[in-house]
């Protein structure tokens, strides 16, 4: 895991605990927390009153596992973060890497992605 990796992830987590903030999250992807509850497939309140809510910590993982596997791609961490949220892969019909982990697509994004790291193209 790269360093700067390293100090993402470790932003991202809840002060005290073991588990993500999904406040901190968003804030490191750009995203209004309403917006990452819908991603996650929660209500919005439970960001705030459910933190520990294991369907809201296994998005959370997931986006950090994506995460992790774009800054392998692309080591600047803002274009990392661009290429997840907003380029069209054509091959997943010019869907975002973010509307295929919305979909429950996490390990077809993370094999997408370390096929290109490694030189793929196609």
């Amino acid at each position: 895991m790269t360093a700067i990796f390293a100090d993402v992830l470790e932003s991202t987590r809840e002060v005290g605990t073991s588990r993500f903030s999904a406040s901190n999250v968003a804030n490191i992807l750009g995203m209004q927390q309403q917006d990452l509850a819908e991603l996650a497939g929660v209500h919005r309140n439970t960001l705030r009153t459910h933190p520990e809510s294991p369907k809201l910590q296994s998005a959370l993982r997931d986006l950090m596992r994506v995460l992790s596997a774009a800054m392998a791609v692309e080591s600047d961490l803002q274009r990392a973060i661009f290429l997840v949220k907003n380029e069209p892969i054509p091959a997943f019909r010019h869907k975002t890497l973010l509307q295929l982990v919305q979909e429950g697509r996490t390990d077809d994004v993370i094999g997408y992605l370390e096929s290109i790291s490694t030189g793929f193209v196609g």
